[in-house]
Formats: C-alpha cells, sequence, structure tokens
C-alpha cells in the first residue's frame, strides 16, 4: 500500500519544524565553540553595498577576510529607500551574537549608520567611498554640498517608472547609463570586468535620493574608519573628508576610483581588519 503523498502546505510545515530542530532561524554566530566573552573570537564582519552594484562588488574583499579567518556576511541590500533598507539591515545584525565591524559602500554608508544605532554588538563602523550623514542629512544634500562629481543627474542616468496596481507612477528606478559607467565607477579597473558591472547594476529609487537620515548617526557612538578613493568621480574626495572628519574617523586615503573594494581590495581588507582587531 503506497503511503499518500503529502501536500504542499504538510511538506512546507514538515521542512518548517525540521529546521526549527536545527537551529536554523535562531541567532548566528561565528563559531559555536566560542563565546563573545572570550578575547580570541572574531567579529563577524558584514559588508553592505551601493547603489548600482550587489553583493558581488565584495568579492574580492570577502575571499581575504575569510583567508584570515573572519565570518563575513554580505547583505543584499533591497535599494528601495532608505528608511526600509536601514530596518532590513538592522533585522539581519539581530541575528548576529557577538561583536560585528559593519562597512559600507557608497549609499551603503547611509544604511549603515542608521541601521547600526542602538545596536551594542557593532563595535566598529567602516567606510568605504561612502556617505557619512548626520541627521537630517540626505543623499541628494550631501552630494550638493561639495562640487566636483561627475555623476550628471541629467546626463548620467536612465530610469524606469514605477507603477502602482491602479497604473500610476509612484516612483522610478534609477541606473546608470551603460557606456558611462566605467568612466564613472570603475576609472583603472579592466574593461571587461567594469562592462559587467555595468551590465548588472543594480537600481536605486529615485526618491531615496531626497530620503533623509531620520535618526540618531551611529557613528556618534561608535568608533569608525574611512577609506577614500583619491580618484573617485562620483562622491568627490573632498567631500568624502568632510564628512570623515565631521565623524572621527580613521581615515585612510588609496589611489584609487569609486569602488575600490574591487580595484584595491588589499587596502580596504587592511582597513577592515585594523577596525576589527580594534574591537578585541
Amino acid at each position: 500500500m503506497r503511503t499518500p503523498k503529502k501536500t504542499l502546505p504538510a511538506a512546507v510545515a514538515a521542512l518548517t519544524a525540521a529546521l526549527l530542530a536545527l537551529g536554523v532561524g535562531s541567532a548566528r554566530t561565528g563559531s559555536a565553540q566560542t563565546t563573545q566573552s572570550d578575547t580570541s573570537v572574531k567579529p563577524t564582519v558584514v559588508l553592505v553595498h551601493g547603489a548600482w552594484a550587489d553583493g558581488s562588488s565584495w568579492s574580492a574583499v570577502t575571499s581575504k577576510l575569510q583567508s584570515a579567518g573572519y565570518t563575513v556576511d554580505v547583505v543584499a541590500n533591497p535599494l528601495r529607500g532608505l528608511s526600509t533598507d536601514a530596518l532590513y539591515l538592522r533585522d539581519l545584525l539581530a541575528t548576529i551574537t557577538g561583536p560585528v565591524v559593519l562597512v559600507g559602500h557608497s549609499y551603503g554608508g547611509m544604511v549603515t549608520t542608521s541601521a547600526a544605532t542602538g545596536n551594542p554588538n557593532v563595535k566598529a563602523l567602516v567606510y568605504v567611498d561612502a556617505f557619512i550623514p548626520d541627521q537630517g542629512d540626505s543623499i541628494g544634500s550631501l552630494a550638493a554640498a561639495q562640487p566636483g562629481s561627475e555623476l550628471d543627474p541629467n546626463s548620467s542616468i536612465t530610469t524606469v517608472p514605477i507603477h502602482d496596481a491602479g497604473g500610476n507612477v509612484v516612483n522610478a528606478d534609477v541606473y546608470i547609463k551603460p557606456n558611462l559607467f566605467a568612466g564613472l565607477f570603475a576609472g583603472g579597473i579592466p574593461a571587461k570586468q567594469a562592462a559587467v558591472l555595468a551590465a548588472t547594476q543594480r537600481p536605486l529609487t529615485a526618491s531615496t535620493l531626497s530620503e533623509t537620515l531620520a535618526g540618531v548617526p551611529a557613528w556618534k557612538t561608535i568608533p569608525s574608519w574611512d577609506v577614500i578613493g583619491t580618484a573617485d568621480k562620483v562622491l568627490p574626495p573632498a567631500a568624502q573628508q568632510i564628512m570623515a572628519q565631521r565623524a572621527g574617523a580613521h581615515i585612510t586615503k588609496v589611489d584609487a576610483p569609486h569602488l575600490s573594494m574591487i580595484s584595491d581590495p588589499d587596502a580596504v581588507t587592511g582597513v577592515i581588519v585594523d577596525a576589527a582587531r580594534a574591537t578585541r
């Protein structure tokens, strides 16, 4: 006599029960054999990408950190808006036990600055060619504060309208024009690699550009480090310097474009390791 096949809901329920029995969904930790009080425990490094990128932009840095013995989480930043992106990251951080070094690139710096506030496990912030906002700042206001960016919203971007169920345009997805991507973001990166980055870019919603940081920035209470790419054509080095000094960050300058973690992963990894060592 054949055993009846489980229905889909029953199968899902059985799988869920099995995962819960294994501890899946509970707080994660870098090691099952160590505790936060053990000074030998290395912090988990959480990497957050910015707009017009994805988690693969951290691939080289991730590999180097893992080779050095660090647990690494690369966040799939939703890029749907500062408040929602920060909430997503805040919820992810809540699943990690033990110390965390939180790293944000470009717009990712806006997200990490919001999400880390009030989380006692986040021991260090690292900014990489990133926005470092204060309360009330937006990408737009920070970008306008210092001249020098070659990312011209009138000529560098294309938009795709976002409609609601009734057919009304409620927002737009913003992309960088592929033929301009390499020159703006990827100077010094091999042309074939830059072309792939342009083709795989993920958009940012247009409304995010004017959304302000609502709460107290995390750098007010958490020590920070900053990598400034001196060849950055998107976020001018002078603007990065001002934000970093305001945050009291430890500053490292590298001869790199906006995607410095791709062009110079050794330097970026080195700063993250410095921050991690300072937490122990």
